[in-house]
């Protein structure tokens, strides 16, 4: 078996091969399609390909493929021969990723589909929009506070009533000019949002597992589709701890010889985006009754409300793999909420409103409903109190005098 290293830029890449112990270079090769396909052809069915995670791993991986035995792209974070090397060129870093991934030590990052590559850009290209609207609100309340306007009277500034308050402010000729561009931009990248959120909607009324997250307290259409489009199959992940891990919701351990294991902080590695939404999907959840809230009230106490928020969103991450693995809802789901969520995922791919008819959200507009409901889930809640008042962090206290025991 041939091993062939690359090592990616933005125009060119440095190819290596190593066959029989030997190292040979093979010269750079342009990053178009074109020339990675000429490339390949001089490559045999036998050989294997190793490339570093970059933005354009996986189209060079696509390219390749077909024309060689295997294409693998190392996860640059785990590779640190590369990265701390004190003498770094093109070809030694190449020559590294082959001689690892010949040995046996390279470590591999998981190449998705084509399907789950252009849902992770939807994804990605919405949370670039919502970004850039972000920005420009932080740009016009920068503007007002430069010249000691009051707070806007209204809950949105952007919206309606915020937007005729906002520009009846006395402002300089130049100012008042900055905050009518700021404001087309922010309208026109909302209705880029629009569509963008249209194709996500379409998309999750195809796959069951979107609707099935949309069971969980806390969990939309958006924290739904960037889930399943980080996760990718959940048939990958061998138990609840692989799925917490790659999500960087573990806690960091650190055991020097035989000291006892200390653990620290999360490791914040794999995908930040998806552990930013399920942080967020945490804070949602809490506010509303059930288990959740109860394990985030008892962590609250002893660590504090924020590191509480991200120990839910592990437990989140804990109950999405049980419901993705077995195929089932989330047991306390609220039905005419749930019922309610999907009806706005109709809206949001387009389907037209039904004006005047009683749709299948029609059931949470009815308070008895919802009190009932609420009701069912607070009776949860108040089972996990009782459950967990007696558990204690460090394990039963031994009174003096008496005599340890083993702790099971």
């Amino acid at each position: 078996m041939r091993v062939v290293g690359l090592d990616i830029h933005r125009v060119f890449a440095e190819a290596v091969m190593l066959e029989n112990g030997a190292v040979r270079r093979l010269g750079r090769i342009g990053m178009t399609r074109d020339h990675l396909t000429a490339f390949a052809k001089t490559l045999t069915h036998d050989d294997h390909v190793v490339v570093e995670a970059t933005g354009n791993a996986s189209a060079v991986a696509e390219v390749i493929r077909p024309h060689v035995g295997r294409v693998v792209i190392a996860n640059p974070r785990q590779v640190r021969l590369i990265a701390e090397a004190r003498i770094k060129t093109d070809v030694i870093d190449a020559t590294v990723l082959a001689r690892l991934y010949a040995s046996g030590f390279l470590p591999e990052v998981w190449i998705p589909d084509e399907a789950t590559l252009a849902l992770r850009r939807q994804v990605t290209r919405r949370t670039q929009i919502v970004r850039q609207r972000t920005r420009l609100k932080t740009m016009v309340q920068s503007i007002l506070h430069a010249h000691l306007v009051p707070p806007c009277p209204h809950a949105d500034l952007f919206g309606p009533r915020g937007r005729t308050w906002l520009l009846a402010q006395p402002l300089p000729g130049d100012e008042s000019d900055a905050v009518a561009r700021h404001l087309r931009e922010y309208y026109r990248l909302s209705e880029d949002v629009k569509v963008v959120e249209r194709e996500l909607a379409r998309e999750a009324r195809a796959n069951a597992n979107v609707t099935r997250l949309m069971t969980i307290p806390g969990i939309d259409l958006v924290v739904a589709v960037g889930l399943i489009a980080a996760i990718g199959p959940v048939a990958r992940f061998a138990g609840p701890d692989r799925l917490v891990a790659y999500l960087g919701l573990n806690p960091s351990v650190h055991q020097p010889g035989s000291c006892k294991p200390r653990h620290g902080r999360i490791t914040k590695q794999g995908r930040s985006h998806a552990r930013t939404m399920l942080v967020e999907a945490a804070w949602q959840a809490v506010r509303g009754p059930g288990p959740q809230r109860a394990f985030f009230q008892r962590v609250s106490a002893r660590r504090g409300p924020h590191v509480a928020a991200v120990a839910v969103a592990r437990k989140l991450a804990v109950i999405i793999w049980h419901l993705l693995t077995r195929g089932e809802d989330y047991a306390w789901v609220r039905p005419a909420l749930h019922a309610k969520k999907l009806r706005e995922l109709e809206l949001r791919s387009g389907e037209p409103a039904r004006r005047g008819q009683r749709g299948t959200a029609y059931a949470y507009n009815l308070t008895r409903v919802r009190q009932e409901e609420r009701r069912r889930v607070e009776q949860a809640e108040v089972a996990y109190r009782h459950l967990t008042e007696g558990w204690s962090r460090r394990g039963r206290r031994v009174p003096k005098g008496e005599a340890k025991e083993e702790r099971l």
